[in-house]
């Protein structure tokens, strides 16, 4: 049996997988379901991106994020239960983007009390799931079998040559030209990203950056959200790894583009619609030229997130050896019949023909 693993996982790490992507999505969309119950009108969820709701003191407690990661998690159970050759690389893309979207919540300050505890609980318990579902990746996939090992002659083996015209490289992985435009776009959100942190980083100093980035002091808004400056950075990280994937045409390039298009995606549009509401979007001309370029920044990043959506959306390379006929030899066949296409034997036969 070879060691080489495969794209496809076992029956039980399938089990275990789509019972924690499972799990996430549900975690999120509870926590949605509080806030359209605890806040005045159920629109205020989406009305107030901040986190507190006009006219109330009610503290939300999802942020932009969560309603992405329950979709990213129902994604990567769908792919799962479907036994498709991205699954592994979808579980990777929620796992990675679980783990850093929730981290600063175990150690960042919030308010006192039994919101505030169920919050960090919940952050404690899909940090766990996303641990969880590295294990199933890492342990949980088949081993590829020796083609050849079957095989009962070491004479005259024939395998099937693949069909013309299929292109090379792992099942699920993009072609040429969608990988360049998937490198290309989360490259150029992951840059906008991470220029706006390095001028923060210039605006605040080392130590007040590193104090916001942590989230030292407790700032209002969702429970559930990390950082403003921790976010940029995640989502920096997750776009930039998705674009190395790509270039590269890894088999997990485009789950991964697609949690990342999705997040920049959100992390843009959620930072215009701050802009509309406020009505700075209606003064832009008044206003500063740091804020300008703030926004022009998170125009870039919602269109690199929808364009990463649409391009890795489309297919990847299918799997050139379904359906091909396993090698065969003399002796495979009944009474020794020769295999097709198989050199004749030699005619001075090797001790035990």
């Amino acid at each position: 049996m070879s060691t080489v693993r495969s794209s496809r996982l076992t029956r039980g790490a399938r089990r275990t997988a789509a019972s924690a992507c499972l799990l996430l999505a549900a975690s999120g969309a509870a926590w949605l379901v509080r806030d359209a119950v605890a806040l005045p009108r159920p629109t205020d969820v989406l009305a107030a991106p901040l986190g507190t709701a006009p006219g109330t003191a009610a503290r939300r407690a999802a942020s932009v994020c969560d309603p992405l990661l329950a979709a990213v998690g129902l994604g990567a159970a769908l792919a799962v239960r479907r036994r498709a050759a991205t699954a592994p690389g979808a579980l990777l893309s929620l796992a990675a983007a679980t783990a850093l979207l929730r981290l600063p919540l175990l150690w960042v300050p919030g308010a006192d009390g039994a919101f505030a505890a169920w919050a960090r609980a919940t952050a404690l318990a899909e940090l766990l799931l996303a641990a969880a579902l590295f294990a199933v990746v890492a342990a949980g996939r088949r081993p590829v079998p020796d083609p050849l090992a079957g095989v009962a002659a070491a004479y005259g083996v024939v395998q099937e040559a693949p069909r013309f015209g299929t292109r090379s490289g792992a099942p699920g992985s993009p072609y040429r030209r969608p990988a360049a435009a998937l490198a290309v776009l989360l490259g150029a959100g992951a840059l906008t990203l991470a220029a706006g942190e390095l001028h923060a980083l210039r605006r605040l100093g080392a130590d007040g950056y590193r104090a916001a980035l942590l989230g030292a002091a407790a700032a209002p808004g969702p429970a559930l959200r990390p950082p403003p400056h921790w976010t940029a950075a995640a989502l920096a990280v997750l776009a930039a790894a998705a674009a190395v994937a790509a270039l590269r045409r890894a088999p997990w390039a485009r789950p991964a583009a697609l949690t990342a298009g999705l997040l920049l995606l959100g992390h843009g549009a959620a930072r215009l619609d701050d802009a509309v509401r406020t009505g700075a979007l209606g003064r832009l001309a008044a206003l500063p030229g740091t804020a300008q370029i703030g926004l022009a920044a998170a125009v870039l990043v919602a269109l690199a997130g929808l364009g990463a959506l649409f391009v890795a959306a489309l297919p990847g390379l299918p799997d050139a050896t379904a359906g091909a006929r396993p090698p065969e030899a003399y002796g495979d066949g009944p009474d020794a019949a020769r295999p097709r296409h198989a050199p004749p034997p030699p005619s001075a036969r090797p001790p035990g023909w």
